[in-house]
């Protein structure tokens, strides 16, 4: 297989696997939608297309380029990795990264998506390495003032809005305050 690696190769059908897996669960929500002509599923089975193609992608780059270093390119090369030592707390990092998105996931039905995502966001960057609390808060704010522009003005989106006491009350407040802006115009 030219230049790939067996956890080249291993990586690919992971993610194949993966969009695979979403696939075949898109089933169970394909319904027509009346001002959609893709149904419900059309965007998740696009971002599903997308997965598949980038893993495609990155295996012909892989197949033609290997891991070698690259003039442009970012990063090590793998045979820079194996001298590297990992801490315990690069390891700690990395597995917070992983927990982080699953325990937000979680936490959208209880905590809903309006308090749980400024969390969330001040949290990956705490993650990422930023330690500046103005920043932390700027950053997640802006990220905040963005994703809510979307998805309540933009798309108009229904989001998850928790069912406990505090966090449904600010949720109830940010719809209130959609709907009032929304009759403004």
């Amino acid at each position: 297989m030219g230049n790939l690696s067996k956890f080249q190769i291993l990586e690919a059908a992971i993610w194949t696997s993966i969009a695979l897996i979403f696939f075949v669960f898109s089933f169970e929500f394909n319904q027509g939608i009346e001002i959609y002509k893709f149904g419900a599923t059309g965007w998740p089975r696009a971002v599903i297309l997308m997965l598949v193609l980038v893993v495609i992608g990155n295996i012909f780059h892989q197949r033609t380029h290997g891991s070698s270093a690259q003039d442009g390119r970012v990063g090590v090369t793998d045979n820079e990795l194996d001298d590297v030592e990992k801490s315990i707390s690069s390891v700690l990092n990395i597995v917070a990264f992983v927990l982080l998105p699953l325990i937000y996931a979680w936490s959208l039905k209880p905590v809903g998506f309006y308090a749980a995502t400024p969390i969330f966001a001040a949290l990956v960057i705490v993650l990422l390495g930023e330690r500046r609390i103005k920043w932390i808060i700027g950053i997640s704010a802006l990220i905040y003032a963005i994703l809510i522009g979307l998805f309540m003005i933009v798309l108009n989106a229904p989001l998850p809005q928790g069912t406990v006491s505090p966090f449904y009350d600010f949720s109830a407040f940010m719809l209130r305050m959609n709907n009032q802006l929304q009759h403004m115009f």
